[in-house]
């Protein structure tokens, strides 16, 4: 009995650390919470160039905090492709809002804001190495296995496809946040490369799991949320918060 009541101890702790971040962020405000997802802010961020200030091919993976109190847990990612000297992207990402569902569509403005929360770059890929991944990313868009499933946790979601995109198009590395949840769903097998590239994720299920990568650090998959530590540029990764430290490599030319 007490070897039970210690490892229910043991098991009631690790829970409370993973929730300790998220909480804080709903404690303090610093996801939005309030108002309602028709009325927040859809502006453009400035990241996207347009053809004019960048003709040559342009591919950009995005990251934004999600709607409402599910922000306070992760981000949603999406993948954005512009042909040379085209004026319109192409966005693919898979959504939730009343079915699940792998949308690509036409955009000027693919940076936009997610309904309120500003995205961050995790990839910008210019020139050559650009127009070589655009055929090969809607090649592997087509070929997702989980078109019309979503599942919040532990995936697949929409980061579930942006990390299996990334890990099917030679070229695309993409270093996600640990607060993008569902990246480490794996939908074959339990070993499969690092989205960062140079490393290995090996997961169960995207509920319990490991990362070791050049970019990504050390990362520990703990019932869907991850916590973890970059030595390569020194930061510390907790659920909920995200990244303490140097701020991550954004993947592509002239890496930054």
């Amino acid at each position: 009995m007490r070897r039970i009541l210690r490892l229910a101890a043991g098991l009631g702790l690790v829970l409370a650390l993973l929730l300790a971040g998220p909480l804080w962020m709903l404690a303090t405000e610093r996801v939005d919470g309030g108002g309602h997802w028709a009325s927040a802010s859809r502006e453009p961020a400035g990241l996207a160039p347009t053809a004019a200030e960048a003709p040559a091919a342009v591919v950009q993976v995005y990251a934004a905090r999600t709607w409402g109190w599910r922000g306070a847990f992760g981000v949603h990612t999406w993948i954005a492709t512009r042909e040379a000297g085209a004026e319109a992207y192409r966005l693919h990402h898979v959504l939730s809002w009343r079915r699940p569902a792998l949308v690509s569509q036409s955009t000027t403005t693919p940076d936009r804001v997610w309904y309120g929360n500003a995205p961050v770059l995790l990839a910008d890929y210019r020139g050559e190495a650009a127009a070589a991944m655009i055929g090969e990313i809607e090649v592997a868009v087509a070929a997702y296995p989980a078109p019309l499933r979503y599942r919040a946790w532990p995936g697949p979601n929409s980061n579930s496809f942006t990390a299996w995109v990334a890990r099917e198009v030679p070229g695309l590395e993409v270093v996600f946040p640990v607060t993008a949840v569902g990246k480490d769903y794996l939908f074959d097998g339990v070993l499969a490369s690092a989205p960062g590239g140079r490393g290995t994720t090996a997961s169960l299920g995207g509920v319990l799991g490991v990362t070791l990568g050049r970019d990504e650090g050390l990362e520990l998959n703990l019932l869907g949320l991850t916590l973890g530590v970059d030595v390569r540029r020194p930061a510390l990764k907790l659920p909920g918060v995200g990244r303490l430290g140097m701020a991550a490599v954004i993947k592509g030319e002239g890496e930054r």
